[in-house]
């Protein structure tokens, strides 16, 4: 069984366990957790995700952040600027990390989007270098009604998780799901 398949299977079984609905918003944060070289062919199998989210009779969206540093800046007033001088563009990044928590709230905050509903993010990868996914994180969590399983490309230990096994871990209270879990 490939490491993505299992990933699948892991979260099969956790999905349709019963959700506690009185949980505080950093509590119903899901990171699904792979090896980073697995990125593509976890992007392959997303709609697997999707299937066993709704067999356990939960609602299902996906935001993808793949596009979404492109989409900022192509929209940005000074983005010849910063094409010019790169290193002039600290400050706005802080900017950018506002626009990716606005895509994400608004999908949670979709007319579709309940309680019962997981919200998926994808392309957390392409976030790399521009954003802290744990900052991310922190921005969107009062706005989760249902669920947030955040694909994440990178390692754990305990509650120490690693984005792409190159920056320095940061702590967090996400519940992990990796592809040996109940193994």
């Amino acid at each position: 069984m490939s490491v993505i398949e299992g990933l699948v299977r892991a979260y099969d079984r956790f999905v349709h366990l019963p959700w506690d609905r009185t949980l505080a918003g950093p509590q119903k944060v899901w990171f699904a957790i792979y090896e980073p070289p697995q990125e593509r062919r976890l992007r392959l199998r997303i709609a697997e995700f999707e299937t066993a989210t709704k067999k356990a009779g939960h609602g299902w969206a996906q935001v993808d952040l793949t596009d979404a540093f492109a989409h900022w800046m192509a929209g940005h007033e000074y983005r010849e600027a910063y094409f010019r001088e790169p290193e002039d563009m600290t400050d706005a990044l802080e900017d950018f990390e506002r626009h990716a928590a606005t895509v994400v709230r608004d999908a949670l905050a979709a007319p579709d989007v309940d309680e019962n509903t997981v919200v998926a993010v994808s392309g957390t990868a392409s976030l790399f270098g521009l954003m802290r996914i744990s900052t991310l994180v922190r921005d969107v969590e009062s706005s989760i009604r249902g669920r947030l399983l955040v694909f994440f490309p990178g390692d754990r230990e305990g509650s120490n998780y690693r984005f792409l096994d190159a920056r320095d871990g940061f702590h967090y209270l996400a519940v992990a799901i990796t592809a040996t879990e109940g193994e």
